[in-house]
């Protein structure tokens, strides 16, 4: 069954186009090549392969994908050149473990959908997913493009997402490998409970400083550390120095498994989960009230009935569009 995307409220970026979001897409038991032809085959442009674990394909009807192992060490750059002629090798056996990866351009919301195909396509190839062994924990990355970059928006979403964070695991069934993992730890409670504070209301300087001294890492279910190299890069420069961390004016959503070998899986089902964090971030009564809650909840020791206590009052959601 295909499931329409979701529109969030706010759909256009600060300089008035529309929003757009870049997804990642982890996977194995499917090599780079393999992955750029169906990547080709569905959205047309040029294949470069870069070395034996890289292909850049270029000139697609949305821009240009990359599909790579997520492993440093096996690509150029990666560390010494003196291991240079190691490294077709090393990714060899690095992939026995180690995800592929394919990241999309940024995708009109609205166009999200076409992207299931890749997902069929992928399958179809072999490609598996989280679900396939104990060892994978592969995820799918959400990439939304911001609407504004001002504190006030920041912070709502961040609220959102804190308040929202107990139901979303739940209904993902966040894959247990993943959770051991420590790729996507929940935040801290306490920094949960004094950031949902209807009366935390910091600037966005403040807001940055808050999170970093709670946060150094962006090993989070909602990762802020792109969006604040992004518009602060010195001040993450001075915190911490982590390669990893790319500057983007996106939020970086890290919680969804990818699973890709299973049929009944869809990418826009859990954007559409997404679009939940937006839609309560845009209403600042409900939001100030939930967060209320959250916090009541937590002095009773009772955050966990908080994922049902959340189910229980999200609107059914609405504006589905054709994917």
């Amino acid at each position: 069954m295909i499931i329409p995307p979701i529109l969030p409220p706010l759909r256009s970026a600060p300089d008035g186009s529309p929003r757009r979001v870049g997804v990642e897409l982890e996977f194995a038991d499917l090599d780079a090549p393999s992955a750029a032809a169906a990547v080709r085959a569905l959205y047309g442009g040029t294949v470069t392969q870069e070395n034996p674990h890289r292909c850049i394909i270029a000139g697609t009807r949305f821009g240009t994908f990359t599909v790579e192992l997520d492993m440093r060490s096996a690509h150029p750059g990666g560390g010494p050149k003196i291991l240079d002629p190691l490294r077709p090798l090393w990714g060899n056996i690095g992939s026995l473990v180690m995800p592929f990866e394919i990241a999309t351009p940024p995708v009109p919301f609205d166009r999200l959908g076409e992207l299931e195909a890749l997902v069929g396509a992928l399958r179809e190839r072999g490609a598996a997913g989280t679900q396939a062994s104990p060892l994978f924990a592969f995820g799918m990355h959400l990439n939304p493009e911001v609407a504004r970059t001002d504190g006030d928006y920041i912070l709502d979403h961040l609220k959102a997402f804190l308040i929202l964070a107990p139901w979303l695991r739940g209904e993902i069934k966040v894959d247990p490998t993943r959770r051991l993992s420590g790729f996507i730890a929940a935040f801290p409670v306490e920094y949960a409970v004094t950031v949902v504070d209807p009366d935390y209301r910091p600037d966005r300087d403040r807001l940055i400083g808050d999170y970093l001294a709670a946060n150094p890492t962006r090993n989070r279910e909602l990762d802020l550390l792109p969006l604040f190299a992004h518009l602060d890069p010195d001040r993450l420069a001075a915190t911490m120095a982590d390669p990893h961390v790319r500057p983007r004016p996106t939020f970086h959503y890290r919680l969804p498994n990818a699973r890709l070998g299973d049929p009944g899986w869809s990418l826009t089902a859990d954007w559409n989960r997404w679009v939940a964090v937006e839609e309560l971030a845009a209403d600042r009564e409900r939001l100030d009230q939930m967060g209320r809650d959250y916090r009541d909840f937590a002095a009773r020791k009772a955050l966990d009935s908080w994922a049902a206590e959340v189910a229980s009052r999200l609107p059914t959601p609405s504006d589905p569009v054709a994917g």
